[in-house]
């Protein structure tokens, strides 16, 4: 039932900056945790950034912490990661998640995903 689709992915200079965006519909229900997941070849699978719908808490991986934020629209229903500095270890595909009653932001518990899009940052 709920639809996530990403977008705003792209190539970028090391310094440089890329803005994600995570479409969202079909939610019935405000309480859920939404945010990003990235994975880059040959690597696991880690947690970027995460908001709790409830009271709009969030959480960050610490590689990106300082440099990546979070934010939403809600009448667009749409949530943003805002990628600044971006470094080539950035380089990786970036998924938009979300879960209901996540509370807390756990990010491998996530029940719905999008397909993903492509964020690549040369040296």
């Amino acid at each position: 039932e709920v639809q996530l689709v990403e977008s705003g992915g792209g190539s970028v200079q090391a310094g440089g900056s890329l803005r994600l965006s995570c479409a969202a519909s079909g939610f019935t229900s405000d309480d859920y945790a939404i945010g990003w997941l990235r994975q880059a070849p040959g690597q696991e699978r880690e947690g970027v950034a995460c908001m709790y719908s409830g009271d709009g808490s969030t959480r960050y991986g610490d590689s990106v912490r300082g440099r990546f934020t979070i934010s939403s629209d809600n009448a667009k229903n749409t949530v943003y990661l805002q990628m600044n500095s971006l470094e080539p270890e950035d380089t990786a595909v970036y998924y938009c998640a979300a879960e209901y009653k996540n509370r807390h932001c756990y990010y491998y518990g996530m029940d719905y995903w999008g397909k993903g899009t492509q964020v690549t940052v040369s040296a």
